[in-house]
């Protein structure tokens, strides 16, 4: 199934991760997590725009953000049967036939890596300036 998972590793030790402050910690932390993954989606469907040359729409409508039973976001397109053909994961693709996938997916996410410590940054600010953090 094409997508990937958006993980965001912190930890928390003394004054901060007790009480309020560590709710918030956490808050932001899930917070974080949640909208690098929304951008992430966001980069797909962008993408997904560029590459496509027959869009129905229905692929595009696929394309989510869901909590894992992990509790970790995911971006992905719901096991859509021809998903990994168009990343160019599928059995089908080249060398069986010329079309080599859109890389959609791998693509997006070292960009996506690259974009989230500002996403970070910016929330932790948005927390400060509420005097959460």
């Amino acid at each position: 199934m094409p997508g990937f998972d958006v993980r965001v590793n912190s930890n928390a030790s003394g004054p901060w991760a007790t009480g309020r402050a560590g709710r918030a910690l956490h808050d932001y932390a899930d917070d974080v997590e949640y909208q690098v993954a929304i951008e992430g989606e966001r980069m797909v469907h962008q993408r997904l725009r560029q590459v496509l040359r027959q869009p129905t729409g229905y692929y595009q409508s696929k394309i989510s953000v869901d909590r894992t039973s992990t509790g970790r976001y995911q971006v992905h397109d719901q096991r859509v049967i021809y998903g990994p053909w168009l990343e160019g994961t599928g059995s089908r693709n080249s060398p069986v036939t010329i079309f080599p996938g859109y890389f959609t997916f791998r693509r997006t996410k070292p960009l996506l890596d690259r974009k989230a410590p500002q996403i970070a940054r910016d929330l932790l600010a948005r927390y400060r300036s509420r005097g959460l953090i």
